[in-house]
């Protein structure tokens, strides 16, 4: 009798381009060799050039999807990407406040890839108040860090507000920071931060938030203490950004699903 795989649900938007949203969770998740279940937030319309519209789903019909999905399997980790509006956030916050012993890993995705913001500040608040308090790791890139701690400069002051929201590991990612090398920082709530260096890659890319975020959830899902997997999701990520390809007329997109998953 074969394994059951660790299960991995993700609860984001979807992006019809493939690069970002639930198709690039899914294909993460699958690389790490867990199974993706998935619960859509929000339909857009946007392609590797732009980002034209955001379509929320209902926050009730999400509800039921995510009850339906707990009360039938052992979920492992819960990715969270772009929910749409309040009333979806206050849905995933919900369950997820029922089910407190699943680990959490919260991509905040404020803006589109290409700066289209994508969030107001009541969701903002709201985002803070009521599902970074439940998160076991956060993936703000540099931009949202700032927006989300209250516009402060330092990203280490950055870090530490966020954790005093009640989330237990922020990751904050460089890539925005013009710098010779990308700096990636892990701030626990155990007083460490790591930070690691990584080459800086040529082009822009379509989902590579979506794609870090949910390495990490998949290998939460497979025993990683949040330091590892951060560690292992940020070598993955960077050798699927390397290998990107450009399917249409703009941003490249994170070859996800190669050999070997890092390393």
């Amino acid at each position: 009798m074969s394994c059951t795989p660790p299960v991995v649900l993700s609860i984001s938007g979807h992006d019809p381009s493939g690069g970002a949203g639930i198709q690039a969770d899914i294909e993460a998740i699958t690389q790490h060799s867990c199974h993706a279940c998935s619960v859509i937030t929000t339909l857009t319309i946007q392609n590797t050039t732009c980002f034209k519209k955001i379509i929320p789903q209902s926050a009730d019909h999400i509800l039921e999807q995510l009850q339906a999905l707990l009360d039938d399997i052992d979920i492992s980790a819960i990715k969270i990407g772009l929910l749409g509006s309040e009333e979806n956030i206050y849905a995933v916050h919900e369950v997820i406040q029922t089910h407190p012993n699943i680990p959490v890993i919260i991509d905040p995705v404020l803006a589109s890839g290409l700066g289209n913001r994508l969030v107001n500040d009541t969701q903002v608040k709201i985002l803070k108040s009521k599902l970074l308090p439940n998160a076991t790791v956060i993936t703000p890139n540099s931009i949202e860090a700032r927006t989300l701690a209250g516009n402060l400069t330092s990203l280490k002051d950055c870090g530490l507000k966020l954790l005093a929201t009640g989330c237990k590991n922020v990751l904050i990612t460089g890539t925005h920071e013009m710098k010779e090398k990308v700096v990636n920082s892990l701030y626990s709530d155990s007083g460490a931060i790591e930070s690691r260096s990584w080459d800086r890659l040529n082009h822009t890319y379509h989902g590579s938030g979506c794609t870090l975020a949910s390495s990490i959830a998949a290998l939460i899902a497979l025993g990683h203490d949040p330091a590892s997997a951060a560690l292992d999701a940020q070598a993955y990520t960077w050798k699927s950004l390397k290998n990107a390809y450009k399917p249409g007329k703009g941003q490249y997109i994170p070859r996800r699903l190669f050999g070997s998953a890092y390393r």
